[in-house]
């Protein structure tokens, strides 16, 4: 660190982060870095809700009592998942009612990947594999980020969200070495999930308007066409080991760059999902409120409690 007392205070920040010096709640910060983090943090935290709606559709009428038990946990860690980053977002003094409002309202984003519907049980897996593999590759680098709430409970998410991503892979496997209708299934999910997964990473980098600054931050370790083509070099070798065929005719090998070519990104359906036009945005949305309004009996009675809780102790006090 610099010794200079004349340093500005957004210098000695940036001094900080250089040093890979993690920044916490009470240090001073520049307010485009809060918004930053609050804006990622939070999208990330909707993510998380509102990706358990897809799945938790399928819980009843998952194929067996093993499959139903493994995605009813994999439902209740998005919702833990979700809990985590609304209280990270918190330490930046976001109020997360005010988030949660601007989700149920279509003002806050989250994943385009959400807005897609699971049609047949192999798309459970789909998610699994491709999906969470997908966040895997976003997120494991956030255990890095310079903000140390969002890294700390980073930590926790990535070991879940791995295993997320071995059930999904592991229910692919089941159907690819079933019947040929069931690996059939599993080609289809494949051909439905692979280019939104592919578009979970954001805009390419000349088209991002925040990767450049959250990457100087420290924010972000990896730029989004980086961790792109790390997941799509991941995915090649696991689709050949199922004997399912990745949906892109100019997907290839390029022994000069060591890594997989691929076919063109439909930016313009991206953008599209990202508006609210999607096949599920709506329904995705009217959900969401619906589960909001029928848990407020739930959330007074909470409030209620703790409030009782609270001036017991507090009278507790006076007499002690």
């Amino acid at each position: 660190m610099s010794d200079s007392k004349n340093i500005s205070l957004e210098d000695r920040f940036q001094e900080k982060i250089d040093n890979n010096i993690q920044i916490e709640p009470k240090d001073w910060m520049p307010e485009g870095y809060r918004k930053t983090l609050i804006r990622q943090i939070s999208q990330h935290a909707h993510s998380e809700i509102v990706g358990m709606l897809p799945e938790g559709n399928w819980i009843s009428r998952a194929p067996s009592l093993r499959r139903k038990m493994g995605l009813l946990a994999k439902v209740q860690d998005e919702a833990g998942h979700g809990l985590y980053l609304y209280g990270a977002a918190e330490t930046l003094g976001a109020d997360r009612a005010s988030l949660i409002d601007d989700l149920h309202s279509g003002k806050a984003k989250y994943s385009s990947i959400f807005n897609y519907p699971t049609l047949t049980w192999a798309d459970i897996g789909a998610i699994g594999w491709l999906v969470d593999g997908a966040a895997i590759m976003n997120q494991v680098p956030l255990c890095s980020c310079s903000y140390g709430p969002y890294a700390r409970a980073m930590v926790r998410v990535c070991k879940e969200e791995s295993f997320h991503q071995r059930q999904g892979f592991e229910i692919m496997m089941a159907l690819c070495n079933g019947s040929p209708e069931q690996k059939e299934l599993a080609q289809d999910a494949l051909n439905r999930w692979w280019w939104p997964s592919l578009m979970m990473f954001g805009p390419n980098d000349s088209e991002s308007k925040h990767s450049a600054q959250s990457m100087k931050w420290k924010i972000k370790r990896f730029s989004n066409d980086e961790l792109r083509q790390r997941f799509v070099d991941m995915s090649v070798p696991q689709a050949k080991i199922l004997g399912i065929t990745i949906p892109d005719a100019d997907l290839k090998w390029n022994e000069e760059t060591k890594q997989h070519d691929y076919g063109k990104i439909d930016w313009e359906e991206f953008w599209n999902v990202v508006k609210g036009n999607g096949p599920c945005n709506k329904q995705r949305l009217k959900t969401r409120n619906k589960a909001h309004d029928q848990g407020k009996w739930v959330r007074e009675a909470a409030t209620a409690y703790a409030e009782k809780r609270r001036q017991r102790n507090a009278n507790r006090a006076k007499t002690a």
